[in-house]
Protein backbone atom coordinates (compact mmCIF):
# COMPACT_ATOMS: atom_id res chain seq x y z
CA UNK A 1 0.00 0.00 0.00
CA UNK A 2 1.30 3.10 -1.07
CA UNK A 3 0.61 6.07 1.64
CA UNK A 4 1.09 9.77 0.80
CA UNK A 5 2.73 11.86 2.83
CA UNK A 6 -0.76 14.06 3.07
CA UNK A 7 -2.16 10.98 4.32
CA UNK A 8 0.14 10.46 7.19
CA UNK A 9 -0.20 14.37 8.05
CA UNK A 10 -3.83 13.85 8.19
CA UNK A 11 -3.86 11.30 10.51
CA UNK A 12 -1.15 12.94 12.59
CA UNK A 13 -2.88 15.89 13.03
CA UNK A 14 -6.29 14.61 14.31
CA UNK A 15 -3.76 12.78 17.02
CA UNK A 16 -2.29 16.22 17.47
CA UNK A 17 -6.44 17.48 18.07
CA UNK A 18 -7.03 14.72 20.58
CA UNK A 19 -3.49 14.90 23.00
CA UNK A 20 -4.43 18.51 23.46
CA UNK A 21 -7.40 17.98 24.53
CA UNK A 22 -6.03 15.17 26.89
CA UNK A 23 -4.29 16.82 29.69
CA UNK A 24 -5.76 14.26 31.88
CA UNK A 25 -7.33 10.33 32.33
CA UNK A 26 -10.49 12.27 32.67
CA UNK A 27 -10.45 14.42 29.67
CA UNK A 28 -8.68 11.49 27.30
CA UNK A 29 -12.20 8.97 28.28
CA UNK A 30 -14.63 12.50 27.90
CA UNK A 31 -12.91 13.12 24.53
CA UNK A 32 -13.20 9.19 23.88
CA UNK A 33 -17.05 9.15 24.91
CA UNK A 34 -17.60 12.50 22.36
CA UNK A 35 -15.96 10.30 19.49
CA UNK A 36 -18.07 7.06 20.33
CA UNK A 37 -21.29 9.36 20.29
CA UNK A 38 -20.64 11.01 17.34
CA UNK A 39 -20.19 7.45 15.38
CA UNK A 40 -23.35 6.57 16.81
CA UNK A 41 -22.26 3.91 19.90
CA UNK A 42 -24.86 4.29 22.82
CA UNK A 43 -23.61 4.92 26.47
CA UNK A 44 -24.32 2.11 28.72
CA UNK A 45 -24.21 2.10 33.18
CA UNK A 46 -22.71 -0.30 35.01
CA UNK A 47 -25.26 -0.64 37.54
CA UNK A 48 -27.73 -1.34 34.60
CA UNK A 49 -29.69 -3.86 32.99
CA UNK A 50 -28.16 -4.65 29.32
CA UNK A 51 -29.76 -5.36 26.06
CA UNK A 52 -27.22 -6.84 23.54
CA UNK A 53 -27.97 -7.30 20.20
CA UNK A 54 -26.22 -7.92 17.09
CA UNK A 55 -24.66 -5.02 15.20
CA UNK A 56 -25.13 -3.42 18.71
CA UNK A 57 -22.06 -0.15 19.19
CA UNK A 58 -21.94 0.70 22.93
CA UNK A 59 -19.50 1.72 25.20
CA UNK A 60 -18.86 1.62 29.32
CA UNK A 61 -16.93 3.87 31.84
CA UNK A 62 -15.42 3.24 35.34
CA UNK A 63 -14.26 5.92 37.48
CA UNK A 64 -14.65 8.08 34.10
CA UNK A 65 -10.88 7.40 33.67
CA UNK A 66 -11.53 4.14 32.00
CA UNK A 67 -13.57 3.38 29.12
CA UNK A 68 -14.75 0.00 27.25
CA UNK A 69 -16.28 0.64 23.67
CA UNK A 70 -17.22 -2.77 21.55
CA UNK A 71 -19.51 -3.18 18.69
CA UNK A 72 -21.13 -6.59 18.16
CA UNK A 73 -20.83 -8.40 14.66
CA UNK A 74 -24.22 -9.02 12.70
CA UNK A 75 -23.33 -12.79 12.64
CA UNK A 76 -22.28 -13.02 16.10
CA UNK A 77 -23.17 -15.57 18.41
CA UNK A 78 -23.12 -16.59 21.72
CA UNK A 79 -19.48 -18.52 22.09
CA UNK A 80 -17.76 -16.73 19.45
CA UNK A 81 -14.66 -14.63 20.19
CA UNK A 82 -13.72 -11.08 20.92
CA UNK A 83 -10.98 -9.25 19.07
CA UNK A 84 -9.55 -6.87 21.72
CA UNK A 85 -7.18 -3.63 21.32
CA UNK A 86 -6.18 -2.31 25.09
CA UNK A 87 -4.14 0.18 25.69
CA UNK A 88 -4.17 2.73 28.49
CA UNK A 89 -5.09 6.25 29.56
CA UNK A 90 -2.64 7.71 31.83
CA UNK A 91 1.08 8.87 31.57
CA UNK A 92 3.71 9.58 34.52
CA UNK A 93 3.29 13.17 35.94
CA UNK A 94 2.54 15.24 38.99
CA UNK A 95 -0.53 14.87 40.90
CA UNK A 96 -2.05 17.40 43.21
CA UNK A 97 -1.55 16.40 47.08
CA UNK A 98 -4.30 15.76 49.31
CA UNK A 99 -3.37 18.63 51.14
CA UNK A 100 -1.19 21.15 48.59
CA UNK A 101 -1.17 24.52 50.74
CA UNK A 102 2.72 25.38 50.70
CA UNK A 103 3.92 29.18 51.34
CA UNK A 104 7.57 29.31 51.63
CA UNK A 105 10.33 31.96 51.01
CA UNK A 106 8.19 34.50 49.50
CA UNK A 107 6.26 31.79 46.93
CA UNK A 108 3.31 30.57 47.07
CA UNK A 109 3.58 26.80 46.48
CA UNK A 110 1.78 23.56 45.28
CA UNK A 111 2.19 20.20 47.03
CA UNK A 112 2.56 17.36 43.98
CA UNK A 113 3.19 13.66 44.79
CA UNK A 114 4.95 12.21 41.54
CA UNK A 115 2.87 9.63 39.63
CA UNK A 116 4.34 6.66 38.02
CA UNK A 117 7.94 6.48 36.34
CA UNK A 118 9.13 9.30 34.83
CA UNK A 119 11.93 11.10 34.15
CA UNK A 120 11.76 14.12 36.49
CA UNK A 121 14.08 16.07 35.47
CA UNK A 122 12.30 16.54 32.22
CA UNK A 123 9.79 18.34 33.75
CA UNK A 124 11.85 21.72 35.42
CA UNK A 125 11.78 24.90 33.44
CA UNK A 126 8.61 24.13 31.67
CA UNK A 127 5.37 25.67 31.71
CA UNK A 128 2.97 23.78 33.56
CA UNK A 129 -1.00 23.87 33.60
CA UNK A 130 -3.39 21.79 35.98
CA UNK A 131 -6.57 19.63 34.82
CA UNK A 132 -8.34 17.13 36.07
CA UNK A 133 -11.70 16.57 37.66
CA UNK A 134 -13.64 18.02 40.40
CA UNK A 135 -16.53 16.99 42.86
CA UNK A 136 -18.99 19.56 42.60
CA UNK A 137 -21.98 19.67 45.39
CA UNK A 138 -25.04 21.93 44.59
CA UNK A 139 -26.28 24.38 46.49
CA UNK A 140 -28.16 22.50 48.78
CA UNK A 141 -25.58 19.54 49.59
CA UNK A 142 -27.72 16.90 48.54
CA UNK A 143 -25.85 15.99 45.33
CA UNK A 144 -22.58 15.88 44.56
CA UNK A 145 -21.61 16.08 40.31
CA UNK A 146 -17.92 15.21 38.76
CA UNK A 147 -16.99 18.06 36.86
CA UNK A 148 -13.98 18.25 34.47
CA UNK A 149 -11.82 21.31 34.73
CA UNK A 150 -8.34 22.53 32.56
CA UNK A 151 -7.10 25.68 33.21
CA UNK A 152 -5.25 25.66 30.14
CA UNK A 153 -2.59 28.71 30.71
CA UNK A 154 0.61 28.41 32.65
CA UNK A 155 0.09 28.40 35.98
CA UNK A 156 3.16 26.47 37.42
CA UNK A 157 6.76 26.55 37.16
CA UNK A 158 9.34 24.30 38.79
CA UNK A 159 12.56 26.21 38.75
CA UNK A 160 15.86 24.51 38.18
CA UNK A 161 19.02 25.62 40.28
CA UNK A 162 21.20 27.66 38.39
CA UNK A 163 24.14 26.51 38.05
CA UNK A 164 26.42 28.65 39.14
CA UNK A 165 25.01 27.46 42.89
CA UNK A 166 25.71 24.20 41.74
CA UNK A 167 28.74 23.67 39.64
CA UNK A 168 28.25 19.66 39.68
CA UNK A 169 24.76 20.01 37.52
CA UNK A 170 26.01 18.96 33.91
CA UNK A 171 28.23 15.73 35.86
CA UNK A 172 25.75 14.57 38.45
CA UNK A 173 22.75 15.88 38.80
CA UNK A 174 20.12 14.18 41.42
CA UNK A 175 16.54 15.11 42.45
CA UNK A 176 14.85 14.46 45.86
CA UNK A 177 11.26 14.36 44.56
CA UNK A 178 9.93 15.55 47.57
CA UNK A 179 11.47 19.10 48.40
CA UNK A 180 12.83 19.88 44.80
CA UNK A 181 9.87 19.26 42.49
CA UNK A 182 7.25 21.67 44.31
CA UNK A 183 5.41 24.07 41.55
CA UNK A 184 6.03 27.47 42.22
CA UNK A 185 2.27 29.06 41.94
CA UNK A 186 2.94 32.69 42.83
CA UNK A 187 4.60 34.86 44.79
CA UNK A 188 3.03 36.07 48.14
CA UNK A 189 3.41 39.58 47.81
CA UNK A 190 1.22 39.54 44.74
CA UNK A 191 -1.36 37.22 46.53
CA UNK A 192 -1.48 39.86 49.34
CA UNK A 193 -2.76 42.14 46.40
CA UNK A 194 -4.79 40.39 45.35
CA UNK A 195 -6.21 38.38 48.06
CA UNK A 196 -9.72 40.08 48.86
CA UNK A 197 -11.35 37.99 46.87
CA UNK A 198 -10.13 34.75 47.43
CA UNK A 199 -10.88 35.87 51.09
CA UNK A 200 -13.77 36.62 50.76
CA UNK A 201 -14.81 32.96 49.16
CA UNK A 202 -12.56 30.81 51.20
CA UNK A 203 -14.33 32.97 54.61
CA UNK A 204 -18.19 32.37 52.70
CA UNK A 205 -16.40 28.01 52.35
CA UNK A 206 -16.15 28.16 55.75
CA UNK A 207 -18.99 29.50 57.08
CA UNK A 208 -20.88 27.19 54.37
CA UNK A 209 -23.37 24.93 56.96
CA UNK A 210 -21.80 22.07 55.15
CA UNK A 211 -18.24 23.59 55.62
CA UNK A 212 -15.95 21.27 52.99
CA UNK A 213 -12.47 20.52 54.46
CA UNK A 214 -10.98 20.95 50.77
CA UNK A 215 -11.37 24.67 51.24
CA UNK A 216 -8.81 24.58 54.12
CA UNK A 217 -6.29 22.07 52.53
CA UNK A 218 -5.38 24.28 49.30
CA UNK A 219 -4.14 27.67 48.76
CA UNK A 220 -7.32 30.19 48.16
CA UNK A 221 -5.34 31.16 44.95
CA UNK A 222 -5.52 27.74 43.58
CA UNK A 223 -9.20 27.37 44.52
CA UNK A 224 -10.07 30.83 43.03
CA UNK A 225 -8.72 29.51 40.03
CA UNK A 226 -10.50 26.33 39.82
CA UNK A 227 -13.68 28.04 40.77
CA UNK A 228 -13.59 30.62 37.79
CA UNK A 229 -12.44 27.73 35.29
CA UNK A 230 -15.50 25.63 35.78
CA UNK A 231 -17.83 28.63 36.97
CA UNK A 232 -18.85 27.10 40.50
CA UNK A 233 -18.40 28.50 43.56
CA UNK A 234 -15.32 27.82 46.09
CA UNK A 235 -17.85 26.56 48.97
CA UNK A 236 -19.15 24.00 46.50
CA UNK A 237 -15.96 22.38 45.88
CA UNK A 238 -15.59 19.34 47.77
CA UNK A 239 -12.65 17.24 46.39
CA UNK A 240 -10.77 16.84 43.70
CA UNK A 241 -7.92 14.48 41.42
CA UNK A 242 -5.67 17.13 39.87
CA UNK A 243 -2.68 16.55 36.98
CA UNK A 244 0.03 18.68 36.07
CA UNK A 245 0.47 18.67 32.43
CA UNK A 246 2.99 20.45 30.07
CA UNK A 247 1.67 23.88 28.44
CA UNK A 248 2.89 23.92 25.35
CA UNK A 249 0.82 21.91 22.70
CA UNK A 250 2.06 18.90 20.21
CA UNK A 251 3.41 19.47 17.12
CA UNK A 252 4.27 18.11 13.77
CA UNK A 253 8.09 19.32 13.99
CA UNK A 254 11.69 18.03 12.04
CA UNK A 255 13.08 19.95 8.67
CA UNK A 256 10.71 18.01 6.82
CA UNK A 257 7.44 17.88 9.22
CA UNK A 258 8.77 13.88 10.00
CA UNK A 259 8.27 14.05 13.64
CA UNK A 260 5.46 14.43 16.41
CA UNK A 261 6.60 16.15 19.57
CA UNK A 262 4.02 15.71 22.35
CA UNK A 263 3.19 14.89 25.66
CA UNK A 264 1.77 11.45 27.09
CA UNK A 265 2.54 9.70 23.68
CA UNK A 266 2.81 6.92 25.82
CA UNK A 267 -0.41 5.89 25.36
CA UNK A 268 -2.53 8.07 24.02
CA UNK A 269 -1.01 7.44 20.81
CA UNK A 270 -2.47 3.28 21.14
CA UNK A 271 -5.71 4.74 22.47
CA UNK A 272 -6.35 7.19 19.87
CA UNK A 273 -5.56 5.02 17.21
CA UNK A 274 -7.21 1.52 18.92
CA UNK A 275 -10.44 4.00 19.08
CA UNK A 276 -10.34 5.87 15.48
CA UNK A 277 -9.79 2.17 14.04
CA UNK A 278 -12.65 0.90 16.07
CA UNK A 279 -15.10 3.59 14.77
CA UNK A 280 -13.32 3.06 10.77
CA UNK A 281 -14.08 -0.56 11.18
CA UNK A 282 -18.11 0.18 11.63
CA UNK A 283 -18.10 2.48 9.35
CA UNK A 284 -17.05 0.22 6.50
CA UNK A 285 -20.16 -1.50 4.29
CA UNK A 286 -21.08 -5.18 5.78
CA UNK A 287 -17.42 -5.08 7.58
CA UNK A 288 -19.49 -5.10 10.88
CA UNK A 289 -22.52 -6.91 9.73
CA UNK A 290 -20.57 -10.03 8.65
CA UNK A 291 -18.49 -10.19 11.25
CA UNK A 292 -18.78 -13.61 13.28
CA UNK A 293 -16.68 -11.72 16.53
CA UNK A 294 -17.43 -8.47 18.95
CA UNK A 295 -14.98 -6.04 18.43
CA UNK A 296 -13.77 -4.25 21.73
CA UNK A 297 -11.37 -1.27 22.59
CA UNK A 298 -10.38 -1.11 26.15
CA UNK A 299 -8.39 1.66 27.86
CA UNK A 300 -7.33 1.76 31.25
CA UNK A 301 -6.44 4.12 33.76
CA UNK A 302 -3.71 3.24 36.43
CA UNK A 303 -1.21 0.80 34.03
CA UNK A 304 2.09 3.42 34.82
CA UNK A 305 1.50 2.68 38.29
CA UNK A 306 0.88 -1.23 38.25
CA UNK A 307 -3.00 -1.64 37.62
CA UNK A 308 -3.95 -2.56 40.65
CA UNK A 309 -6.96 -0.59 40.78
CA UNK A 310 -10.83 -0.74 40.42
CA UNK A 311 -10.49 0.83 37.20
CA UNK A 312 -7.15 -0.71 36.38
CA UNK A 313 -6.46 -4.20 33.88
CA UNK A 314 -5.98 -5.66 37.45
CA UNK A 315 -9.59 -5.41 37.72
CA UNK A 316 -12.32 -7.54 36.85
CA UNK A 317 -14.14 -5.04 34.61
CA UNK A 318 -13.01 -6.79 31.27
CA UNK A 319 -14.21 -10.54 32.50
CA UNK A 320 -17.46 -8.82 33.78
CA UNK A 321 -18.15 -6.74 30.65
CA UNK A 322 -17.01 -10.35 28.42
CA UNK A 323 -19.49 -11.84 30.46
CA UNK A 324 -22.43 -9.57 29.97
CA UNK A 325 -22.00 -9.85 26.73
CA UNK A 326 -21.83 -13.48 26.36
CA UNK A 327 -24.65 -14.19 28.24
CA UNK A 328 -27.10 -16.47 26.96
CA UNK A 329 -30.02 -18.44 28.36
CA UNK A 330 -29.19 -21.18 25.39
CA UNK A 331 -25.84 -21.58 26.22
CA UNK A 332 -24.47 -21.83 29.70
CA UNK A 333 -20.73 -21.62 28.59
CA UNK A 334 -20.57 -18.89 26.29
CA UNK A 335 -18.39 -17.15 28.31
CA UNK A 336 -15.83 -19.84 28.58
CA UNK A 337 -16.01 -21.07 25.21
CA UNK A 338 -15.08 -17.75 23.93
CA UNK A 339 -12.26 -16.98 25.59
CA UNK A 340 -10.00 -19.49 23.98
CA UNK A 341 -11.46 -17.62 20.34
CA UNK A 342 -10.53 -14.55 21.76
CA UNK A 343 -7.74 -12.64 20.87
CA UNK A 344 -5.80 -9.26 22.21
CA UNK A 345 -3.89 -6.71 21.22
CA UNK A 346 -1.51 -5.28 24.11
CA UNK A 347 -0.99 -1.64 22.25
CA UNK A 348 1.84 -0.10 24.05
CA UNK A 349 4.48 2.13 22.85
CA UNK A 350 7.80 1.08 22.16
CA UNK A 351 11.85 2.04 22.18
CA UNK A 352 12.83 2.97 18.64
CA UNK A 353 16.36 3.22 18.83
CA UNK A 354 18.63 5.72 20.00
CA UNK A 355 20.90 7.67 17.67
CA UNK A 356 23.17 8.98 20.75
CA UNK A 357 22.86 5.99 22.90
CA UNK A 358 23.01 2.88 19.81
CA UNK A 359 24.01 0.39 22.43
CA UNK A 360 20.94 0.28 24.00
CA UNK A 361 19.96 -1.92 22.04
CA UNK A 362 20.61 -5.15 20.74
CA UNK A 363 22.67 -4.87 17.42
CA UNK A 364 20.03 -7.20 15.44
CA UNK A 365 16.90 -5.80 17.00
CA UNK A 366 17.01 -2.02 16.73
CA UNK A 367 13.28 -0.57 15.59
CA UNK A 368 13.67 3.02 13.80
CA UNK A 369 10.86 5.88 14.16
CA UNK A 370 9.46 5.22 10.50
CA UNK A 371 9.97 1.48 10.70
CA UNK A 372 6.54 0.53 11.32
CA UNK A 373 4.43 -0.91 14.46
CA UNK A 374 7.25 -2.81 16.49
CA UNK A 375 6.25 -6.21 17.80
CA UNK A 376 7.43 -6.41 21.53
CA UNK A 377 8.72 -9.70 22.98
CA UNK A 378 10.33 -11.14 26.07
CA UNK A 379 10.72 -14.69 26.90
CA UNK A 380 10.68 -13.94 30.82
CA UNK A 381 6.97 -12.60 30.02
CA UNK A 382 7.28 -8.83 30.85
CA UNK A 383 5.67 -9.05 27.25
CA UNK A 384 1.95 -11.43 26.26
CA UNK A 385 3.54 -12.03 22.77
CA UNK A 386 4.42 -15.94 21.79
CA UNK A 387 5.11 -17.53 18.44
CA UNK A 388 1.54 -17.91 17.26
CA UNK A 389 0.38 -14.42 18.83
CA UNK A 390 3.10 -12.83 16.70
CA UNK A 391 2.12 -14.55 13.78
CA UNK A 392 -1.13 -13.32 13.92
CA UNK A 393 -0.57 -9.77 13.85
CA UNK A 394 2.21 -10.31 11.32
CA UNK A 395 -0.70 -11.72 9.00
CA UNK A 396 -2.85 -9.08 9.95
CA UNK A 397 -0.91 -6.73 8.68
CA UNK A 398 0.36 -8.24 5.74
CA UNK A 399 -2.85 -7.73 4.92
CA UNK A 400 -2.97 -3.71 5.25
CA UNK A 401 0.33 -3.82 3.72
CA UNK A 402 1.54 -2.55 7.26
CA UNK A 403 5.42 -2.89 7.85
CA UNK A 404 6.24 -4.46 10.97
CA UNK A 405 9.38 -4.38 13.36
CA UNK A 406 10.55 -6.62 16.26
CA UNK A 407 12.08 -5.96 19.31
CA UNK A 408 13.68 -7.71 22.24
CA UNK A 409 15.37 -5.93 25.09
CA UNK A 410 19.67 -7.13 25.86
CA UNK A 411 19.98 -9.86 28.35
CA UNK A 412 22.08 -6.70 30.62
CA UNK A 413 18.84 -4.21 30.61
CA UNK A 414 15.98 -4.25 32.64
CA UNK A 415 12.68 -4.74 30.76
CA UNK A 416 9.43 -3.24 31.36
CA UNK A 417 5.88 -4.31 31.04
CA UNK A 418 2.28 -3.49 30.15
CA UNK A 419 -1.13 -4.66 30.40
CA UNK A 420 -0.85 -7.87 28.39
CA UNK A 421 0.68 -9.80 30.60
CA UNK A 422 -1.72 -8.72 33.30
CA UNK A 423 -4.88 -9.84 31.18
CA UNK A 424 -3.03 -12.54 29.00
CA UNK A 425 -2.94 -14.44 32.63
CA UNK A 426 -6.27 -13.01 34.36
CA UNK A 427 -8.04 -14.25 31.62
CA UNK A 428 -6.16 -16.97 29.59
CA UNK A 429 -6.30 -14.90 26.67
CA UNK A 430 -3.87 -15.31 23.22
CA UNK A 431 -2.35 -11.71 23.31
CA UNK A 432 0.50 -9.62 21.12
CA UNK A 433 2.50 -6.75 22.81
CA UNK A 434 3.17 -3.77 20.28
CA UNK A 435 3.34 -0.02 19.70
CA UNK A 436 4.51 2.39 17.92
CA UNK A 437 8.06 3.20 18.27
CA UNK A 438 9.04 6.61 19.59
CA UNK A 439 11.59 8.51 21.97
CA UNK A 440 12.08 10.36 24.93
CA UNK A 441 9.45 7.77 27.07
CA UNK A 442 7.99 8.91 30.25
CA UNK A 443 9.78 12.57 29.86
CA UNK A 444 7.40 15.36 29.92
CA UNK A 445 7.57 15.60 25.91
CA UNK A 446 8.01 12.56 23.79
CA UNK A 447 8.73 12.02 20.36
CA UNK A 448 7.79 9.41 17.51
CA UNK A 449 7.54 9.68 13.92
CA UNK A 450 4.51 11.29 12.14
CA UNK A 451 3.96 7.81 10.29
CA UNK A 452 3.10 5.93 13.27
CA UNK A 453 -0.84 7.34 13.58
CA UNK A 454 -1.11 5.93 10.47
CA UNK A 455 0.31 2.74 10.57
CA UNK A 456 -1.14 1.96 13.52
CA UNK A 457 -4.52 2.87 12.34
CA UNK A 458 -4.63 0.73 9.58
CA UNK A 459 -2.85 -2.05 11.55
CA UNK A 460 -5.94 -2.23 14.47
CA UNK A 461 -8.35 -1.37 11.16
CA UNK A 462 -7.26 -4.69 9.86
CA UNK A 463 -7.25 -6.35 13.39
CA UNK A 464 -10.91 -5.63 13.72
CA UNK A 465 -11.81 -6.45 9.95
CA UNK A 466 -9.64 -9.89 9.09
CA UNK A 467 -8.57 -11.39 12.80
CA UNK A 468 -11.58 -14.00 12.40
CA UNK A 469 -10.73 -15.18 9.03
CA UNK A 470 -6.96 -15.09 9.92
CA UNK A 471 -7.80 -17.19 13.00
CA UNK A 472 -9.41 -19.65 10.83
CA UNK A 473 -6.85 -20.46 9.26
CA UNK A 474 -4.80 -21.23 12.22
CA UNK A 475 -4.78 -25.18 13.26
CA UNK A 476 -2.17 -24.48 16.78
CA UNK A 477 -3.64 -25.18 20.29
Amino acid sequence: MCVSREAMTKSAEGFLKFVNASPSPYHVVSECKNRLVRAGFTELREREQWDIKKNSKCFVTRNQSTIVAFAVGGKYIPGNGFSIIGAHTDSPCLKLKVKSFKEKLGFVQVGVETYGGGNWGTWFDRDLKVAGRVLVATKDGKQIHHKLVHIDRPILRIPHLAIHLQREMNDRFSINKETHMVPVLASQAEFELNRSSCVDDLKRAESNAVKRSCCKKHHPALLAALSEAMGVAVEDIVDFDLCLADHQPAAIGGIYNEFIFSPRLDNLMSSYTALEALVASCEQTDSLDMDTNIRMVCLYDNEEVGSQSAQGACSSITEYIMRRISKSSANNTAFEECVPKSFMISADMAHAIHPNYPDKHEDNLRPSLHGGVVIKINNNQRYATTAVTATIVREVALMADVPMQDVMVRNDSPCGTTIGPILSAKLGLRTCDLGGAQLSMHSCREMCGVSTVLHCEQLFESFFNNFPAVDAKLHVE
